[in-house]
């Protein structure tokens, strides 16, 4: 289980300190799950799961997709939850608190303007 508990940190590009962080444990807790010095508690293998959601039975027995699919709409959540409680995301908030207070014509404007940033991208591209 070790290795696979480093091929997720390493999957999710997340130092021993931020992937810690995520579980609400300490760096050398996760070091040592990694080197097999220590094994995780079943609380902590949940945990593990649940915030990165990852198909416990890959984790336990290396077998299935290390990923559990999810839909766009679960991935919405996920990604908000994260957003919004972070301590140090500051911007992040206001960023999120200001698009969820946009109008429909405000939606289609910045549509707009995101499609002529591709088209405008892809003109550069070909130059």
């Amino acid at each position: 289980m070790n290795e696979r508990i480093k091929k997720i940190r390493k999957e999710l590009d997340l130092t021993q300190q931020e992937f810690a962080n995520r579980l609400g444990t300490a760096r050398n807790n996760i070091a040592g799950y990694e080197t097999g010095k220590r094994s995780p508690s079943n609380a902590v293998i949940s945990l593990m799961c649940k915030e990165f959601n990852v198909n416990e039975t890959w984790l336990r027995t290396g077998e299935g997709e290390m990923f559990i699919e999810l839909d766009m709409e679960d991935q919405l959540m996920e990604w908000s939850a994260r957003v919004l409680s972070g301590r140090d995301s500051k911007f992040k908030k206001q960023f999120v608190t200001m698009l969820m207070s946009l109008s429909e014509n405000e939606w289609e404007l910045l549509e707009k303007k995101a499609r002529e940033l591709v088209q405008n991208l892809d003109r550069k591209e070909k130059d």
